[in-house]
């Protein structure tokens, strides 16, 4: 179950706290320019987007649910990658951003409440909740399939400390360092998207291999490390289901037998988002 809960805890706490400090900026800087009341804008953005994010992601459960072998594959398949996508682009967002959060809402809050769109403040907190809505349900419904419990578990205990957290910066007994936190989670979320992306090759690798396709090379497994189980009905040690296997596929996206595609994508991933990621944060350091 942990292989999935974690990165859905993960995730869901990385993408619900990035939300929750947009929206604390603005109702404590409003609160601070004196314009308390006009949180309620703030409130019905935050709202819309959560209402938003929930449909899709039951709009997208049903529709796999309806899928044939080979259809739920590809599903799984391009729901993974494009998982990978979101995610490794707000970790680039975030590398040249995470510094400019704060001054940024506040400029465009001082723009609405100046010039009188107060749905503005309404429009604001509605994109910056729906994006990490939408990346959340997106990236959680590539391991919704494989564990559904896993997921909501994850999930659950993301929000829950994410609302704890939230609690605690409303009042102000916490000064959360926005830069760093981005930093070390951005490293997190290169690792979960490694993993995804390596993923989301085998499963296309297995819908084209079951609609008769030959991958040849690339097809090919190069080593197989989750034999049958032991004599005394355990997994072996390295066993996707072992002791360590288990752990190592929770944290990176471990394969006990991986095709030669996986494995490519899997360490091309890291060299090319790795290597730029280290560069922008040596170069902001």
């Amino acid at each position: 179950m942990y292989e999935t809960a974690f990165p859905s805890f993960l995730i869901t706490f990385r993408e619900a706290l990035e939300a929750a400090l947009i929206i604390t900026i603005m109702i404590t800087y409003l609160r601070k320019i004196g314009k308390e009341e006009l949180n309620k804008y703030t409130y019905l953005g935050t709202g819309a987007a959560l209402a938003m994010s929930l449909i899709v992601g039951v709009i997208l459960q049903v529709v796999y649910g309806g899928l044939g072998k080979v259809a739920s594959e590809l599903f799984e398949g391009v729901a993974s990658l494009s998982a990978v996508a979101v995610l490794t682009s707000m970790i680039f967002w975030m590398t040249k951003h995470s510094k400019e959060i704060k001054g940024e809402m506040e400029t465009k809050i001082n723009q609405a409440v100046t010039q009188n769109e107060l749905y503005g403040i309404t429009a604001l907190a509605f994109v910056a909740v729906a994006r990490e809505g939408l990346e959340t349900v997106l990236f959680l419904s590539s391991t919704f399939v494989q564990d559904s419990f896993g997921t909501l578990v994850g999930a659950a205990l993301g929000i829950a400390v994410v609302l704890g957290l939230s609690f605690v910066l409303m009042k102000g007994t916490v000064d959360l360092e926005i830069g760093y936190f981005f930093k070390v989670t951005s490293i997190m979320l290169l690792i979960f998207g490694a993993g995804l992306a390596g993923y989301g090759v085998h499963e296309l690798i297995e819908a084209g291999e079951h609609s008769g396709m030959d991958f040849g090379f690339f097809g090919e497994k190069p080593f197989d490390l989750n034999p049958s189980i032991n004599a005394d009905g355990k997994y072996p040690v390295l066993h996707e289901k072992g002791i360590v296997g288990s752990i190592f596929k929770a944290l990176l996206g471990y394969d006990g037998n991986p095709e030669w595609l996986r494995i490519i994508v899997y360490l091309g991933y890291w060299l090319v988002v790795g290597t730029y990621v280290y560069k922008q944060y040596q170069h902001s350091d």
